[in-house]
């Protein structure tokens, strides 16, 4: 059973990312050594700019609208704060091949699941990492972001996916370093989704996505 070997984790109020990212290498350490589960951390944070590894100065675009933290996932500039679901997934890839690439596969499929239970279609594009809705007519908007990293074969930071954020500080930067197509959200799109439904959702299609090879 999942509820075995992995801890689910809750926050109700938005964490202060910085002693997010603090609590997040502790447990990695820990399940490294083998003194705790592997976890999933379900939380928001405060309207905040994240810089990944890969991040360029000319993406920041208003330095001023929000605070912005310089961290060790991988990817560019994305945007974080309240009403939006991150997923901080802290797995021993040493039970799932030690392969990177598919643990990023699996994290864009386990987006794609859950939105389909709420009648979304999420998909994949190349050269894009994250997951994306057709608008139609040739547009297409950014729905989820992933970035990661991996500290001996154990995962952390994970995924963002848009419920009901607040759209307009995207505008701050260019999200994820792609200038052509804009950003979404659940609401965006006409659902009245609540948060502690997209947590089960979730929760419902990770065992199917992230089982132990």
């Amino acid at each position: 059973m999942w509820s075995d070997r992995l801890e689910w984790r809750v926050s109700d109020m938005p964490e202060d990312y910085g002693s997010a990212v603090t609590r997040m290498e502790d447990r990695v350490a820990a399940i490294r050594s083998g003194a705790a589960r592997e976890m999933v951390w379900l939380l928001e944070h405060p309207s905040l700019y994240t810089a990944g590894t890969s991040a360029q100065p000319s993406d920041l675009l208003d330095q001023a609208r929000l605070p912005v933290h310089r961290t060790g996932r991988g990817g560019q500039y994305t945007y974080h704060g309240p009403g939006q679901r991150i997923a901080y997934v802290m797995l021993d890839l040493r039970k799932r091949g030690s392969d990177v690439r598919c643990f990023v596969h699996d994290l864009e499929e386990w987006m794609i699941r859950t939105l389909a239970v709420f009648g979304v279609v999420g998909e994949r594009r190349n050269g894009r990492v994250g997951i994306w809705v057709d608008r139609g007519a040739g547009r297409e908007d950014k729905i989820g972001a992933i970035g990661v990293r991996v500290r001996h074969w154990i995962s952390f930071h994970g995924m963002a996916l848009n419920v009901a954020p607040d759209l307009g500080h995207y505008s701050g930067i260019v999200p994820c370093g792609v200038r052509a197509h804009g950003v979404t959200s659940m609401h965006d799109l006409g659902l009245q989704t609540s948060m502690a439904e997209v947590d089960q959702a979730l929760q419902e299609t990770f065992g199917d996505v992230f089982q132990q090879r």
